[in-house]
């Protein structure tokens, strides 16, 4: 433990060559709403917006003699990998699922200029891996992985140095992201058994969650890429070696849905710009409830690459997990009046948001697909009630994902 942390605390220090250590900042909205002192470690404020710029410049910087880096990412690994590569001049051959965000796409553009080569290939990020470390052995270069390097985990750890010397001692609770897990094996690495933690998965992206459960790696059958930061089908050999023994209660799984009312939060009321996974550690705040009353917290806001095309997306999904916006299949009378009938039984918060309606005339009823809006889930039970008094049937769509995707 010793000799990693001293070899974290050098790496710390030699990355300020390169860019200054990321704030840690007291949130005082978040420390008033759970009664804590939550702190936050903004990873999403580095020159990359994201904390893999660390694990990348450590890496990098003890192999001088590596004349082509390969490396497979879904966003944040490339930009930092870019980012060294054009720091220290050297080649680097990045892979990429066909379905990252453009704006990673582009950043990592940006910092790798001409030293850099992207190549989309896969819909996932396990498929672009497998083309990496194929092309890698062909091209005879070196592979950088995103997690699974004793390096990479040194350096994130700097993350861990950071912190402690920014608070002045070790927190209380730490609450860290997991993805292929080099955050928080170099953060559980560095802190040991000084501070209590919880590492916080997406629930589609639960590889860390699903090693505890078998005692060894294993990899997930289907990944949801919409925290693509954090979605991993299989936790890094490495990583796990270091996390095996951190116990499933120590481990919490946050709906994807979930994270988009902690994204619209953290942009409506502190102005703070968080990607999916970027937004993990906030989100399970709302778990731990008493458990840290009164305590020092900090949250690793792992990333900010947050393509804003995207908002409108994140916006429904949070809503419809709220429950103030729903989708149903109205069954309506082919009479004249019915529309007006149904609209009388709005009340004064509920807002149409879609709505279409196919009338047939060789039948007595037309399905209408309707979308509201409102201020709080209870207005919902009033209007369903209103519409069944009043002879309307319908078909809640909200839930049912197929479905949903479809018309939605």
């Amino acid at each position: 433990m010793t000799d990693f942390n001293a070899l974290a605390r050098a790496a710390e220090e030699a990355m300020r060559e390169v860019f200054p250590a990321t704030p840690l900042l007291r949130n005082d909205h978040l420390s008033a709403r759970f009664g804590a002192d939550v702190y936050l470690k903004r990873e999403d404020l580095s020159p990359v917006r994201s904390y893999k710029l660390r694990g990348a410049f450590n890496a990098m910087r003890k192999r001088p003699d590596v004349g082509l880096y390969v490396a497979a990412s879904a966003g944040n690994h490339a930009q930092g990998v870019a980012f060294m590569c054009r720091h220290l001049d050297v080649k680097g051959v990045i892979y990429m699922p066909v379905t990252t965000p453009q704006q990673k796409i582009q950043k990592t553009r940006m910092f790798g200029g001409d030293n850099i080569e992207i190549r989309l290939t896969g819909d996932y990020f396990d498929d672009c891996l497998t083309a990496a470390q194929a092309y890698c052995a062909e091209a005879d270069g070196h592979f950088l992985s995103p997690f699974d390097d004793e390096d990479v985990i040194e350096g994130q750890a700097s993350v861990a140095v950071e912190i402690e010397r920014q608070l002045g001692r070790v927190p209380d609770h730490m609450v860290i992201p997991v993805g292929g897990g080099g955050l928080s094996a170099g953060v559980l690495s560095y802190f040991g058994t000084d501070t209590l933690y919880t590492f916080v998965e997406p629930s589609g992206g639960a590889c860390l969650r699903a090693a505890l459960m078998a005692g060894k790696p294993v990899a997930l059958e289907t990944v949801n890429t919409f925290a693509d930061g954090a979605a991993v089908a299989k936790i890094g050999e490495r990583t796990f070696a270091r996390l095996k023994g951190v116990g499933l209660a120590n481990s919490l799984t946050i709906p994807e849905d979930r994270l988009c009312t902690t994204m619209i939060e953290m942009l409506n009321v502190e102005g703070v710009v968080l990607e999916p996974a970027g937004a993990l550690s906030v989100d399970a705040l709302k778990d731990l409830g008493q458990g840290i009353l009164g305590r020092t917290v900090v949250c690793i806001t792992s990333g900010g690459n947050f393509d804003f095309e995207r908002l409108p997306e994140v916006k429904e999904r949070g809503q419809r997990y709220s429950g103030i916006k729903k989708y149903f299949i109205l069954r309506l009378p082919q009479r004249p009046g019915a529309l007006k009938d149904f609209l009388n039984l709005l009340g004064p918060e509920d807002d149409i948001a879609r709505f279409e309606y196919l009338k047939k005339s060789a039948r007595n009823f037309g399905s209408v697909l309707i979308g509201i809006e409102t201020s709080a889930p209870e207005n919902f039970e009033r209007l369903f009630t209103q519409i069944t008094a009043h002879g309307f049937s319908y078909h809640d769509i909200t839930d049912d994902e197929i479905l949903a995707q479809f018309v939605i």
